[in-house]
């Protein structure tokens, strides 16, 4: 569902199988340079380049498991793995 004009977020319940094909599909969209995620109430489109920081996390307490994957990235084009720190 999208929550605002730059967010957008979804929750259901999915079999082992739709959740692998989900994660395959945003995989090629990191591959390509573009994901889309969308369902009956809006759609965000982005685009991944350069640098990816990758946050994982997993807890298991009781009978529930837990798997978190955060991935974000800068959109600023000026900021450049290639720009070196002057100091004067």
């Amino acid at each position: 569902m999208l929550e605002s004009k730059h967010r957008f977020r979804h929750q259901s319940l999915q079999d082992s199988k739709s959740i692998q094909a989900l994660l395959e599909a945003v995989s090629k969209g990191i591959e390509r340079g573009e994901l889309r995620f969308s369902d009956k109430d809006g759609e965000i489109i982005m685009h991944p380049k350069g640098l990816l920081e990758l946050k994982l996390s997993a807890s298991e307490e009781d009978s529930r498991h837990r798997l978190d994957i955060r991935i974000s990235w800068s959109a600023d084009d000026r900021l450049n793995v290639g720009d070196t720190l002057k100091v004067e």
